[in-house]
């Protein structure tokens, strides 16, 4: 009996295993925070092998795994409040010198590593797409949606489930389905602002400009800051609810509000929501590097310029990211 029940979850754990990082993109989509996504994969699976008995084949194994993980998802999300950035609570704020308080009960949007959700592509047209369902501009306007239509638009616009699916996964009517994925359209178009494509990683241009970011933010070189960003930038800060827009205010902000000397900081780089990103680690009274915040960098087409930072300061996430505790070697990169 043991060596039957060792074989049978050693063949589950063979044909599930390859869908982990997609159910958990999935999962990170549906509840806006990579813990909590983390942890509905574990019950998915959990879930999948108490059932893997009665798995008749009728749909795929992958479609199967999305089922329950996306039912763990809605139980998860009842009563639960949306996770937001700032920019989803109000408008900009107009003193970046002033006081900033923090609002920790909030809970936040996470950003997601990429090396958790990336799953191996040949296809350029697949890879981008893959990226674009995670930016972190996308997830933020799901939040906004309610969670069936988050479901909804989910299944439909980004894993191309047929709607006589999606209406079997949550029990209801095609027509039902239609008029939701119709409904959660419109609200996403509200709430996201329309960006551009994903830069290419090998775009030259775009390299250029994240070195010089990595340079005048080590550097704090107030000039190059401001020569960085694109005229509309918006640069926001969880767990603070203030956010700024535009080149000087960004400028003031980190001169002011950012608590260390020019050449006390490093920069490491680090793929999240499958954009660039940063982690920055701050000099301590040890003469170590320890971790402050990570960036997530939204680049114009062409590398024009940097239109978006989300700066994240729940160092909690470094060791999501497998990135180091602590730096003692000089040099960013």
């Amino acid at each position: 009996m043991a060596t039957a029940n060792t074989a049978a979850e050693e063949d589950f754990l063979r044909r599930s295993d390859p869908y982990r990082r997609e159910l958990l993109a999935h999962c990170y989509r549906m509840l806006g925070s990579v813990h909590d996504a983390e942890d509905l994969v574990q019950e998915t699976y959990l879930r999948a092998w108490r059932g893997y008995g009665r798995f008749e084949g009728r749909s795929s194994l992958r479609t199967w795994l999305h089922t329950i993980a996306t039912r763990a998802c809605l139980t998860a999300l009842e009563g639960r409040r949306r996770r937001p950035l700032p920019t989803g609570l109000g408008g900009p704020g107009d003193d970046p010198a002033g006081q900033l308080a923090e609002q920790p009960e909030v809970p936040w949007l996470e950003p997601v590593p990429d090396v958790l959700v990336e799953t191996p592509e040949t296809d350029p047209a697949a890879v981008v797409g893959a990226r674009e369902s995670v930016r972190l501009a996308f997830v933020a306007a799901l939040q906004h949606l309610p969670p069936r239509q988050r479901a909804v638009l989910l299944l439909r616009d980004v894993l191309r489930w047929r709607a006589a699916e999606v209406a079997e996964l949550l029990d209801t009517s095609t027509a039902s389905v239609n008029s939701a994925l119709q409904r959660a359209r419109a609200q996403l178009a509200k709430a996201a602002p329309s960006e551009e494509s994903v830069a290419e990683p090998d775009d030259a241009e775009r390299r250029e400009l994240l070195d010089r970011y990595v340079e005048a933010f080590v550097t704090k070189d107030v000039r190059e800051i401001v020569r960085l960003f694109t005229e509309d930038v918006v640069w926001e800060m969880p767990p603070f609810p203030e956010w700024f827009r535009g080149p000087e205010q960004v400028a003031t902000l980190t001169t002011v509000q950012c608590p260390y000397a020019p050449g006390q900081a490093r920069l490491l780089p680090v793929g999240l929501n499958g954009q660039p990103g940063f982690a920055l680690y701050t000099r301590g009274a040890d003469g170590a590097y320890h971790p402050f915040a990570l960036h997530v960098l939204t680049v114009s087409s062409g590398g024009r310029g940097i239109s978006h930072v989300g700066c994240f300061f729940d160092t909690s996430l470094f060791a999501t990211a497998g990135l180091p505790e602590v730096l003692t070697g000089g040099g960013n990169r």
